[in-house]
């Protein structure tokens, strides 16, 4: 019996005893006993308690009603959102902040904010995709990327827009997920962003990846917004994980492909189309010819080719990623031509000292930041051996012996300390070693201790 019933009944009960009691006192006669006008009584209050529930319910339904209408809002560790109640629309707001110390030897020391990137996105009608992420790092503003994507089917969709080519290993991993503060020699080799239109897919088991898509093209290392002649370059790759759905843990973490690009570019004297090298401290070793003439100056003038084997393998808390990059172009420097073809290739290994599991993406620590709990998040050290190497047929003619150095070897070691899913710090040391590259012998070899403090959501 609810709270109501019993009211309205004790209620009654008192009125029935007072006009009971009055009535004795006159004498009076009831028409009706006592019982009969309880079960009268009772039936009227059944039927108030039966409207009041009826009208409980439709407000509670009006209530539900309103809140499926309207969006609703989330946050968490991977940032904040705004989704609409049926899941078409969604609006995703993220940021990264990475704030860098660079100790260079020889060079100069300085504290910078290499990425400063709001990251806004999305999706439309449930199968449209978007992204857009500005970028204030270094002082800076860059559009990074800027494309949508088009989810119909998970073996054939389409992005357009501005992106990473399908290329590099490492380069494709996300900046917020690099084992080093900078990535290795073979990334100088690789294109980095550019506009174009790709198609890609995977299996359901994502056991088979592929990519391929039509760019402007950019030089080894490149980005760019615009290109500067009717000529596109083709950029593909393909990825397998082929025992990723094998029960036999020690090799699902294997995985291994193949890229490739290929485009033909004609350099300018204001627009040379060629590229240069750099090592972690981001100071430049290799650089081509520049000049105001076309017997002076070095020009891309031909077939630009790239192709780059590529693999990793990730077993418990041990990781392995190693890639090759071979890059050929066409040179001019009037009257001389040459196809000169670049080297490098690196192997980065990193080990989980806390237990948690490795992976080509985040690190999710087991037990995140909190002192007063003795919680102190993950740990990982890191060590890493890469190696580029510039054609022989570049020197004398296309590259100064003097200034530019024929090869480039690097060895680092790194520690990680991620505090929970957002926070990461990061501390390296790389010793890169050098050939050529100095009036007198072998470019000065370059010691730098990096840093890095990031927040990511």
């Amino acid at each position: 019996m609810t709270s109501f019933r019993i009211f309205v009944l004790t209620a009654a009960l008192l009125f029935m005893t007072v006009e009971f009691v009055f009535s004795q006192e006159d004498g009076a006669s009831s028409s009706k006993s006592v019982e009969e006008k309880v079960d009268h009584l009772d039936q009227k209050v059944r039927i108030l308690e039966r409207r009041f529930e009826l009208q409980q319910e439709g407000v509670a339904e009006k209530t539900a009603e309103k809140t499926k209408e309207g969006p609703s809002l989330v946050s968490g560790k991977e940032g904040f959102s705004i989704q609409s109640s049926d899941g078409q629309f969604q609006l995703r707001f993220r940021g990264v902040i990475q704030a860098d110390a660079r100790f260079l030897q020889p060079g100069a020391d300085t504290f910078v904010l290499s990425r400063v990137r709001p990251i806004l996105e999305g999706t439309l009608y449930r199968n449209i995709d978007f992204k857009i992420i500005p970028d204030f790092g270094q002082g800076k503003t860059v559009i990074q990327d800027a494309y949508f994507d088009l989810r119909f089917l998970l073996l054939a969709n389409i992005q357009i827009g501005k992106s990473k080519a399908p290329f590099g290993l490492e380069r494709l991993q996300a900046d917020t997920d690099l084992r080093f503060v900078e990535r290795a020699l073979p990334t100088d080799l690789v294109p980095n962003r550019d506009i174009g239109l790709e198609l890609y897919g995977e299996t359901p088991s994502s056991v088979f990846a592929y990519a391929v898509g039509v760019f402007n093209g950019v030089p080894d290392g490149g980005s760019a917004d615009i290109d500067s002649d009717t000529n596109k370059d083709v950029v593909g790759r393909i990825f397998l994980q082929p025992f990723k759905r094998i029960n036999f843990e020690p090799i699902q973490g294997f995985g291994a492909g193949i890229a490739s690009s290929y485009g033909v570019t004609h350099g300018t004297l204001t627009a040379a189309g060629l590229p240069s090298y750099i090592t972690v401290g981001q100071q430049v070793f290799f650089q081509y010819r520049s000049g105001t003439t076309a017997t002076s100056a070095t020009l891309a003038d031909g077939a630009r080719f790239r192709i780059s084997p590529q693999a990793y393998y990730y077993w418990g808390s041990f990781g392995l990623i190693g890639e090759y990059v071979r890059s050929s172009q066409e040179l001019r420097r009037d009257p001389a031509t040459e196809k000169v073809k670049n080297t490098a290739w690196q192997a980065t290994v990193s080990y989980l000292l806390t237990g948690e599991k490795n992976s080509y993406g985040s690190v999710s620590p087991l037990r995140p930041f909190d002192p007063g709990s003795g919680k102190w998040g993950a740990f990982e050290v890191a060590a890493r051996y890469n190696v580029l190497t510039v054609d022989r047929d570049a020197f004398p003619l296309f590259a100064d012996p003097t200034k530019s150095a024929r090869e480039a070897k690097a060895k680092a070691a790194g520690v990680n300390w991620y505090l929970n899913k957002v926070v990461k710090f990061m501390f390296d040391y790389e010793l890169t070693e050098f050939e050529g590259g100095a009036v007198r012998g072998n470019r000065e070899k370059e010691k730098a201790f990096l840093g890095r403090s990031q927040i990511a959501f």
